[in-house]
């Protein structure tokens, strides 16, 4: 999921330092976007939880990180388990979650606008519960139980989608998902001018 950047609404253009761009234009590279068919597969289970995982995970949360995105599933990396890393707020700590499962949702939900790193432009509005309760395991294996409200909830729920094949276009009305149509179709049309 990409960060919502407040200055993309203002009426001057938001400019990244040049450094930060060139990163993020890094990081993106590896990120699967929209049209790769991984991106619409069930993830199997994590199986091993080893040295190799936790290099993924840190490896995810780079890669997050310099792509200014607030949380990144496995599958957006073209890797097929069920893992995702998430931040929520600069100095908030990195959260992992191998194998999750929604124990509980509320029947509170809520609107806002959604951006992801897979569908580059795109900001539709997702409606989803407001607080959920989700059951999974760390980078070590260990069982985790994450009680989470507002953003974070958002968050793990967008990812979660993400490790079954779901894509925050498919959870948004039909006019949303023909204008996110238009804006991938011009987008890559000027990455092939370009």
């Amino acid at each position: 999921m990409s960060e919502e950047i407040a200055e993309e609404e203002a009426e001057e253009p938001f400019e990244l330092d040049p450094e930060v761009a060139a990163r993020r234009a890094a990081a993106l590279s590896h990120v699967r976007t929209f049209g790769d068919p991984v991106l619409k597969a069930r993830a199997l289970p994590v199986e091993r939880f080893d040295e190799a995982l936790r290099a993924e995970v840190g490896q995810m949360a780079a890669l997050m990180r310099d792509a200014l995105g607030v949380g990144l599933a496995a599958t957006q990396l073209g890797v097929m388990h069920r893992l995702l890393v998430y931040r929520v707020g600069q100095d908030a700590p990195l959260a992992v979650l191998a194998n999750p499962r929604l124990e509980w949702s509320s029947e509170d939900r809520e609107e806002l606008e959604e951006g992801c790193l897979s569908l580059p432009g795109v900001h539709v509005g997702v409606e989803r519960p407001v607080h959920v309760r989700v059951h999974a395991q760390d980078e070590r294996g260990e069982a985790v139980r994450i009680e989470a409200s507002g953003l974070e909830a958002r968050v793990i729920q967008h990812e979660m989608d993400h490790l079954d094949g779901v894509l925050m276009i498919d959870r948004t009305t039909r006019d949303q998902r023909k204008e996110a149509m238009r804006a991938l179709r011009e987008a890559a049309e000027r990455a092939h001018a370009a």
